[in-house]
């Protein structure tokens, strides 16, 4: 669910009154709520516009999407979360700011896990060009103190895991000869690049591959009720392996790139760690480059 437009009109918010209906619901099933958490009253109060600010500047689209947006849905999250009992999951969470709540329902045993993004992990806003679009996406790249909170929560697990946000969308969507960031699609492509990107800002930072497969194995395949089968390589788990090489660096270009659209804002940057073979449930699926066999896959639920 989204809390706040989605960009998209036939996927339409949900309010706190829809959210009343349904979670007694969710939780007598024991489902998983996940929400896209921001809410429409701290952007409205910004006052931005088109008519009104230089929308191809970044720093326009930044202060368009305040903080407060996501504090304020979160702590509205948390709050329903405990008054039902239900479990709740944050994606693509952004703002430092909320962390302490975060942090703290945890500790209250409110049912309550957030992940974050390869790009929120990376780059910084003060790093990113008037008129790149490529960077667009919602919540923002904040600034580079916020990514380093992030860093901090998601070492001490208040933050539990790293998912790709992975969405593409046809490069002229991103209005590149604009720049207009207001107007441009919001999303990144992260899908092929995020264990690169993860490990090349993870071990600069102290991290160890023992992190990096709890972020991104084991706690994702927990959240979704596939612990015992994914996320770990033991007896008795699906043969999902990949074989890479974690001192190897490569340059991010386009012709690399298995994504349809090509257009990313890793483009020339050097990243660590080569994947260079795939298994699926043991079948080999990825091998130097090139994908073998027809794509394949098993109904998990």
């Amino acid at each position: 669910m989204f809390s706040i437009h989605s960009g998209v009109d036939e996927f339409p918010n949900v309010t706190e009154g829809d959210l009343r209906k349904a979670l007694p619901e969710l939780s007598k099933l024991g489902a998983l709520l996940i929400v896209h958490a921001e809410v429409p009253g701290p952007i409205s109060r910004t006052g931005i516009s088109a008519e009104n600010v230089s929308p191809t500047e970044y720093a326009t689209f930044l202060a368009s999407r305040p903080r407060a947006a996501e504090d304020e849905a979160v702590e509205l999250m948390i709050k329903l979360g405990s008054e039902f009992g239900a479990r709740v999951h944050i994606v693509h969470h952004s703002s430092a700011d909320s962390l302490v709540m975060l942090r703290n329902a945890k500790e209250a045993g409110i049912n309550i896990t957030a992940e974050t993004c390869p790009h929120y992990l990376t780059f910084a806003a003060e790093e990113i060009a008037d008129g790149a679009t490529e960077f667009k996406c919602c919540p923002p790249i904040r600034e580079r103190q916020n990514r380093e909170q992030l860093w901090t929560a998601l070492g001490e697990g208040t933050i539990d895991m790293v998912v790709s946000d992975h969405s593409p969308c046809p490069p002229a969507m991103k209005l590149p000869e604009s720049g207009d960031f207001l107007q441009a699609w919001g999303g990144i492509s992260s899908l092929q690049l995020r264990l690169p990107i993860v490990w090349t800002e993870s071990k600069r930072r102290g991290f160890s591959l023992d992190d990096l497969a709890r972020w991104l194995c084991s706690a994702p395949a927990k959240l979704i009720g596939l612990e015992g089968r994914k996320g770990l390589i033991a007896e008795g788990y699906d043969a999902d392996l990949v074989i890479w090489n974690p001192e190897k660096q490569f340059l991010v270009e386009a012709n690399g790139l298995q994504h349809r659209h090509k257009l990313t804002p890793y483009q020339d940057r050097i990243l660590d760690g080569v994947v260079e073979k795939t298994f699926l449930r043991g079948r080999k699926i990825y091998d130097n480059g090139e994908f073998i066999g027809e794509p394949c896959g098993l109904l998990l639920v």
